[in-house]
């Protein structure tokens, strides 16, 4: 007896097992997988629905144009339309029919995004990278507030208890770092990772992302999306994306499709780990979670946390005059980027002399050392720290 037909008849026994034991039959989890439109042509997507069949996790349903192999697989089929398949995918998950479904291309409605899924090549590492297609909130800010929630649910989805956070050191990180801290001290579950650099901190630099820091990585879409296809596509030039499990789920506030992103270059073996993506998020009940995420984030303040960013101005405009020039030769970390003048001028307005500066983790006010203290304080009181 082969090694692969003891896997089969042990699975058959557990299964049975399971079901004398809960006194039920559990249904087996059913999984889509639109094959039309890739630039790698069909191949690579019989390739993955054969590697797929082999693991005998789930069942791969096809949704698609008639070809010789689907014939081996439950197949509903399409014309080369991908309008056809969008709308047969939909229809098959609001039935309940499959559970979650792969596919290169769809609109998600504003108010979602996908969390991606990479493995970092310094550990080996999973890493969720939240998002990396699709749009939290038309305000980039708020955006990366709502990812970190989406990030969050698609790490619990796939069994990780209590996911480690980390920002990537982008525009606007400090803003979102000051929002994710105020959500935890209302009350919202929240672990931080922590940067590896000798400084620390929450906010991740590009060498946290080859080590994997935290579990989830927040940052806007579009730095997501060039981010997936680095960590996807690097080891073959970009032609053909090999590693990773796609751009992944789309989720948000009230939404509950399990639907699942890949590129027109990802490669069979990305569309083969996209599939158990999937599988592990229907699995992990990624709707039931995301509706109880968001109610504990909400009763932690997250709508009115969301709304002070959107109507916060991103530019105040009153000219002040600088205080006398002191030499200044201490420095003062973690002011985001766009605040940076704003803040020299807040000590100004105290009299305090300071500078901006760029420091070698990233922008820093300068002042003179018999102010550090009093100029954190203020830079405190203002919220810029």
């Amino acid at each position: 007896m082969s090694d692969q037909v003891k896997q089969t008849v042990k699975k058959v026994f557990e299964d049975l097992a399971t079901s004398l034991e809960t006194g039920r039959m559990e249904a087996k989890i059913k999984i889509g997988l639109t094959i039309d439109g890739s630039e790698l042509g069909l191949d690579v997507m019989k390739q993955a629905a054969l590697a797929i069949k082999q693991k005998n996790l789930f069942d791969l349903v096809l949704i698609g144009s008639d070809v010789e192999w689907a014939a081996d697989f439950e197949h509903f089929s399409t014309t080369d339309c991908q309008k056809e398949a969008a709308e047969l995918m939909e229809e098959l998950l609001d039935s309940g029919k499959i559970q979650g479904c792969v596919t290169l291309h769809y609109n998600f409605p504003i108010g979602v995004s996908t969390v991606g899924k990479v493995i970092t090549p310094a550990l080996g590492r999973e890493m969720y990278i939240a998002t990396t297609t699709g749009t939290a909130s038309g305000v980039r800010n708020e955006a990366m507030v709502l990812n970190t929630i989406n990030g969050i649910i698609a790490a619990k989805s796939c069994g990780i208890k209590q996911p480690t956070v980390g920002i990537l050191n982008v525009e606007g990180a400090k803003i979102v770092e000051r929002s994710l801290l105020a959500l935890q001290e209302n009350g919202y579950e929240l672990a931080f990772g922590e940067s590896k650099r000798e400084d620390g901190g929450k906010v991740l630099r590009g060498n946290d992302l080859l080590l994997g820091s935290a579990d989830v990585v927040v940052c806007d879409s579009l730095t997501g999306n060039i981010l997936m296809k680095l960590f996807s596509a690097y080891s073959s030039g970009g032609t053909y994306e090999t590693l990773g499990a796609g751009y992944g789920p789309g989720i948000g506030r009230n939404y509950a499709r399990n639907i699942c992103i890949i590129s027109r270059a990802s490669g069979a073996p990305v569309v083969v780990k996209a599939l158990e993506y999937a599988y592990e998020l229907a699995k992990g009940k990624l709707a039931k979670i995301s509706q109880t995420e968001y109610q504990k984030a909400d009763q932690a303040g997250l709508k009115q946390i969301c709304g002070e960013l959107v109507s916060a101005p991103s530019v105040k405009t009153k000219e002040i005059e600088p205080p006398v020039k002191e030499i200044v030769t201490s420095e003062i970390a973690g002011i985001e980027i766009m605040e940076l003048e704003d803040a020299v001028k807040a000590l100004w307005a105290v009299d305090i002399y300071a500078e901006s500066g760029m420091g070698c983790t990233g922008p820093i006010i300068l002042i003179n050392e018999k102010n550090e203290s009093a100029a954190q304080e203020e830079l405190k009181k203002a919220n810029y720290l």
